[in-house]
């Protein structure tokens, strides 16, 4: 059904909230706030940085830029390994590249991070494009990623119709799904990621499945 297919990363492949939520915790002590409940800080996991501390800390765009290189601290020395892979992605991934799928990583970690990330579980070569944001917010907003990938994987798939059937985007948040129908790709969303109840339904996802499974089935 799908040729080609881009995975969200955090949330979706991996399973990355010590690491993250750690180092969300570090960067607002910094700024004077102690949060002890990591669960608290599971929505920064997905969108990017700057945004997460703009809207549920109410920072300034300045502020939020600091305290992102606050995060980075921790995050690039210790917080990107505190991850697990979800059980059953890399035999998932093994099998659509040898059904002949075009893959890529579509994600708003910035690409080095995302390529830390995949060398680390030794997956990175499952994927023939990695598409991430940059370290100075370039393609920081998810549409912009999936756009950039698209112009990577499929430059001359123009046709709506054709795209929808032929092109999945998989991730486990909004942001996800919101991307793939800025550009008219199915939308796969997976609800052992970190959406909150209801999200991926709201967000008007084609299709949501509860295991790694489950979407090993659907997209072969």
């Amino acid at each position: 059904m799908f040729d080609y297919i881009l995975f969200d990363l955090d949330g979706t492949l991996t399973d990355p909230k010590i690491g993250i939520t750690s180092s969300v915790q570090y960067a607002l002590r910094a700024f004077g706030i102690d949060e002890p409940n990591l669960d608290k800080l599971e929505p920064f996991i997905g969108p990017p940085l700057t945004d997460s501390f703009m809207e549920f800390y109410d920072f300034t765009k300045e502020q939020a830029q600091q305290a992102v290189v606050k995060y980075r601290e921790r995050f690039d020395k210790q917080g990107i390994y505190e991850n697990t892979m979800y059980e059953g992605i890399d035999r998932m991934l093994s099998a659509l590249k040898e059904r002949g799928k075009i893959l890529s990583i579509a994600s708003s970690k910035p690409t080095p991070l995302v390529m830390r990330v995949l060398e680390h579980f030794r997956i990175k070569q499952y994927f023939d494009y990695i598409v991430g944001s940059e370290f100075d917010g370039t393609r920081g907003k998810k549409e912009e990623v999936v756009a950039y990938a698209l112009e990577q994987m499929a430059p001359d798939l123009q046709d709506a119709r054709e795209r929808k059937e032929r092109v999945a985007m998989v991730g486990d948040r909004k942001f996800d799904v919101e991307g793939a129908k800025a550009f008219g790709l199915t939308s796969v969303g997976v609800s052992f990621g970190y959406a909150s109840e209801g999200e991926l339904e709201a967000a008007g996802a084609d299709y949501i499945v509860d295991t790694v499974s489950e979407l090993e089935e659907l997209l072969m």
